[in-house]
């Protein structure tokens, strides 16, 4: 998204609204040095019953997990974190956004031992679009699989939403933009597909659709979860399983899914087509049921949207 990064007039921060410029950090914090953060992304719709988020619950859940994976005691739980979610939207007077939640090492110790350097938590909203780029979710993007791998299971926690963890992301991805490409698909060190960048990956073969399986290399996302279930309530099989780099180029579809990517189809990997080089069937029915969810144009009948109440005054502190 080139130009000008969007931005709103509050951040909550420990409990307190600040204006946006005014939330900074010291350059001796932990985090500057060592990348000790965990955070959450999390978006907010526009509903026909006014602003909802999606899957809050599951996501405050995970910031826990996170937190507890690296030793970061949270002073708040998780319903004071869901509920400073919604503050924060009404005190931006905002109907759609992207919202990121983030607890972060400050200035204590400077050496690796972050344990007396105090946990800071932040949360931030601000309005963001089609993460993969304009018509994404329409046409498809052209991927491909990245030079770099994840890490091997128990040496950075992959179920863990940490900062530090994302290092790896940004080379995957300036990579694959510098190449021309709008995404890449990441192996493990086994070989085999693991996910995107930021996103997790499915693929449509013979009707049946088909996720690496959880093997300590990727971040298990709670849009992953959310597909599953769809592909449950419509019907489609699933197979969650090792997924060998070939069986990429012949897929009959392809999909990335993620906070960030929503459900973004895939039309070609290393310059390979995929089916007929745009959105499959199975891929638009996915994209159509999870957008209409987020969106209120559908029942939720898993209790997914967490409405924002319009007007409700968002008090500081």
């Amino acid at each position: 998204m080139a130009g000008k990064s969007p931005q709103t007039s509050w951040i909550w921060n420990d409990g307190k609204f600040v204006a946006w410029e005014d939330a900074k950090l010291h350059v001796m914090s932990h985090v500057v040095h060592y990348g000790t953060s965990i955070f959450e992304g999390i978006r907010c719709y526009a509903t026909p019953d006014g602003p909802a988020i999606f899957r809050l619950d599951a996501h405050m859940r995970r910031f826990h997990d996170s937190a507890q994976i690296y030793r970061m005691p949270l002073p708040y739980d998780q319903a004071a974190l869901s509920a400073a979610c919604g503050a924060l939207v009404r005190r931006n007077e905002i109907d759609e956004c992207y919202i990121r939640p983030i607890a972060l090492r400050g200035v204590g110790t400077y050496g690796l031992d972050p344990t007396h350097s105090p946990v800071q938590t932040f949360i931030i909203c601000w309005p963001w679009g089609t993460y993969l780029g304009d018509g994404a979710l329409e046409a498809g993007v052209d991927v491909c699989v990245s030079s770099w791998q994840r890490a091997h299971p128990n040496t950075f926690p992959a179920l863990a939403k940490a900062g530090g963890n994302y290092i790896n992301a940004a080379l995957i991805k300036m990579e694959a933009v510098a190449d021309g490409y709008a995404e890449a698909i990441v192996l493990n060190s086994s070989g085999t597909v693991s996910e995107g960048s930021g996103q997790n990956l499915f693929l449509v073969r013979e009707g049946v659709l088909i996720t690496p399986a959880v093997d300590g290399s990727q971040l298990p996302g709670i849009t992953r979860d959310s597909v599953l279930t769809i592909a449950s309530d419509l019907g489609i099989p699933v197979r969650e399983q090792a997924v060998p780099r070939e069986a990429l180029y012949i897929a009959d579809e392809l999909f990335f899914c993620g906070t960030a990517a929503e459900v973004t189809p895939i039309r070609s990997v290393d310059r390979i087509t995929i089916g007929k080089g745009s959105a499959g069937p199975i891929s638009l029915a996915m994209q159509k049921r999870f957008l209409d969810i987020v969106h209120g144009r559908t029942d939720d009948r898993h209790g997914w949207l967490t409405p924002v109440a319009r007007g409700a005054k968002a008090a500081v502190g």
